[in-house]
Formats: structure tokens, C-alpha cells, sequence
């Protein structure tokens, strides 16, 4: 993979397909019937598949705990979230109390 040309025709190829994929929801919506138990199935393994991504994200680093602070930052930027805080307000105090408990020298 150290060839550019390589590299540049993979990136090309990815992003044509990516395109292909998202273009073919809308363009093939009017003409696949979805049963309603599936759409409601796709709709709660997307929301299963988020958390374990944050769940993931939070509470490991370095195949090991991620110890206390990020996870503790984490769940008060989801119960601002959850409350309606806005964005800014949620990520500003995720990240300062994750900072503020790592000063403290909370692991």
C-alpha cells in the first residue's frame, strides 16, 4: 500500500461506494415495503449498536479500564443530554469533569 496510485484508487473506490450505499435508502424507499416489526427492530439495534459504542468508548482504553473519571464524565454529559442541555453545555462539562476529577488525581 505504498503506492499512491493504490492508495488513491482504494479511497476512490470506498467513497463511490459509500455514496452507492447512502444514495440507495432514499431511492429505493418508495419501492421496499418494510414490515412495521422490522422497522421498529432496525430502529432499537440502532440504538443497541450506539451503546455499546459509548459504552465501549468510556469505560475502556489500552484493552484495560479506563478508570473512573471518564466514565464519570460521560455519564453526566448523558444525563445533561438526557435533561435537553444543549450541545456545547453537554461536551463542556463531560470534558471538565473528566479534567477536574484526572487534577484531582482520580484515575
Amino acid at each position: 500500500m505504498n503506492d499512491p496510485l493504490v492508495l488513491a484508487a482504494a479511497v476512490a473506490v470506498l467513497a463511490g461506494a459509500t455514496f452507492a450505499l447512502r444514495a440507495a435508502g432514499p431511492l429505493l424507499r418508495s419501492r421496499v415495503t418494510v414490515p412495521a416489526r422490522l422497522e421498529r427492530l432496525m430502529e432499537t439495534s440502532a440504538a443497541v449498536l450506539l451503546v455499546a459504542v459509548v459504552a465501549t468508548t468510556a469505560l475502556t482504553e489500552d484493552q484495560g479500564f479506563a478508570g473512573v473519571a471518564r466514565p464519570a464524565g460521560v455519564l453526566a454529559g448523558g444525563v445533561l443530554a438526557w435533561r435537553g442541555a444543549p450541545f456545547a453545555v453537554v461536551v463542556l462539562t463531560a470534558a471538565g469533569i473528566a479534567a477536574g476529577l484526572r487534577l484531582l488525581g482520580v484515575p
